[in-house]
């Protein structure tokens, strides 16, 4: 593989060595964490090591930070593409990379500041900031040669139900979401943040498994660098020059038609 498809690949191969067993193991924290509570509630003592909570919300900052990581990095790889590799889009488009590095910068800058907040004000300010840098970051669009205007980080809006860009957009909200609230679900007595992270973070973990399938499938989609020009040559040949009809393969044992008279 070349340098361009290891760039390509980064994402998904962090997403699967690093972030997906981070998943699994603050998932065994929560479920351990709530487990302990109950047993403690209802038999004033539980078998369950009392270092599960800690170690929960450990993981859990580390998963929530590496999310947001991951997904920045997701679209660096695609920004830097187009803008920068792509030598004839450089010229057009210069200042809106500098631009859009200023923000990643900023989305990073934010989500530091969001560990060391301490009071709600600046949660809220430094949660909502580093949202919305992700967001700018993920609608930025960039002209072409031909003049046009195309969206730099490709969101599958056709399918914006099956999108990985918009589900992982939403993982990452919440993994946002869930730092800047740390605080309040252990200073609340009546647990009513407790219960808000546990439903938002169910509702995270079915994104990430939804993340899993959608990041597979695009990948099956994504060439290799050396196959992309005869795949954008057939498509030019068959998907513009004429209508393009997608015909299902034949059964393994079905015979073979005969190829159509010109």
């Amino acid at each position: 593989m070349s340098a361009k498809d290891i760039a390509t690949i980064l994402h998904p191969a962090i997403a699967a060595f690093y972030v997906f067993p981070l998943i699994g193991i603050a998932s065994y924290y929560a479920w351990q964490t709530r487990q302990r509570r109950l047993e403690a509630k209802a038999n004033g003592k539980s078998k369950i090591a009392p270092g599960v909570g800690p170690e929960h919300l450990k993981i859990g900052k580390w998963l929530s930070s590496s999310v947001v990581g991951l997904t920045l990095l997701g679209m660096a790889q695609p920004i830097v593409k187009k803008l920068i590799f792509d030598s004839q889009n450089w010229a057009a488009n210069s200042t809106r990379f500098f631009i859009i590095a200023l923000f990643f910068v900023a989305t990073i800058a934010s989500l530091v500041m969001l560990f060391k907040a301490r009071t709600v004000l600046w949660r809220g300010v430094f949660a909502t900031l580093c949202g919305m840098g992700l967001l700018i970051i993920g609608f930025q669009k960039f002209q072409a040669g031909d003049g046009n205007y195309y969206d730099l980080v490709f969101r599958r809006d056709f399918e914006w139900y099956v999108s990985h860009f918009y589900f992982g957009m939403g993982a990452a909200m919440l993994m946002i979401f869930s730092l800047a609230i740390v605080p309040d679900i252990y200073q609340d007595r009546e647990h009513r943040w407790r219960k808000v992270h546990a439903i938002l973070n169910s509702v995270a973990l079915l994104l990430f498994i939804s993340q899993g399938f959608t990041g597979a499938r695009d990948l099956l989609e994504i060439p290799l660098s050396w196959q992309q020009p005869y795949i954008e040559q057939l498509y030019i040949n068959n998907c513009q020059q004429q209508d393009c009809q997608v015909i299902p393969a034949p059964a393994p044992d079905a015979p073979v038609p005969d190829a159509p008279v010109p």
